[in-house]
């Protein structure tokens, strides 16, 4: 399976029409996002071209191929209006042997992991890309798409045969991992 994975769009037309440029050069099977969808939340200032409506109408062309989890910024209001569900606060995935606990990181994260030992953590929310191996699983953060933080750029990844890639909006490779066969696995 071919995952795209992105995270923290935050209402920014400009940045959402790259992720669909992004998405179409990638062609994956789904697209997995994880939160933070139309609105900025009070702590970030607001992303360049902010337009949550243009947002909705590019996400809800390719809402049949979209799995979404709630972040901190999605409400019951942003439902109504979206094509694509978008209440989880979690989700499993199963693709090429490995198991993904994937949620926002507003609730579970590296500090609060999921209890299912051998998962993949994947969360957004911190708009840092990061990797780490713990004891019990490993956390993946794929960046922001529009408020990248700590000078990182703005960043997606793609997962395929167990290997994670992260990129900037332009395709280019920025770290690549492979993920390590777990217990649980």
């Amino acid at each position: 399976m071919k995952l795209m994975i992105a995270s923290d769009i935050h209402g920014s037309a400009y940045y959402c029409s790259l992720l669909m440029s992004a998405y179409e050069r990638e062609k994956p099977d789904k697209l997995l996002l994880l939160g933070d969808i139309l609105y900025h939340g009070p702590r970030n200032d607001l992303p360049r071209d902010y337009d949550p409506k243009k947002v909705i109408a590019m996400l809800n062309s390719i809402a049949y191929n979209i799995i979404c989890i709630r972040g901190n910024c999605d409400t019951q209001v942003d439902q109504m209006v979206l094509d694509f569900d978008i209440m989880a606060e979690y989700a499993y995935i199963f693709a090429d042997g490995v198991t993904f606990f994937a949620s926002h990181g507003h609730v579970y994260n590296k500090s609060c992991p999921p209890k299912t030992k051998g998962v993949v953590l994947l969360n957004g929310h911190t708009h840092v890309p990061e990797y780490g191996v713990y004891d019990s699983f490993t956390y993946v953060n794929c960046g922001s798409v529009s408020i990248p933080k700590e000078s990182t750029p703005h960043t997606y990844m793609m997962f395929t045969e167990r290997c994670l890639f992260w990129k900037d909006l332009s395709g280019e490779c920025c770290r690549k991992e492979y993920l390590p066969k777990r217990e649980a696995e």
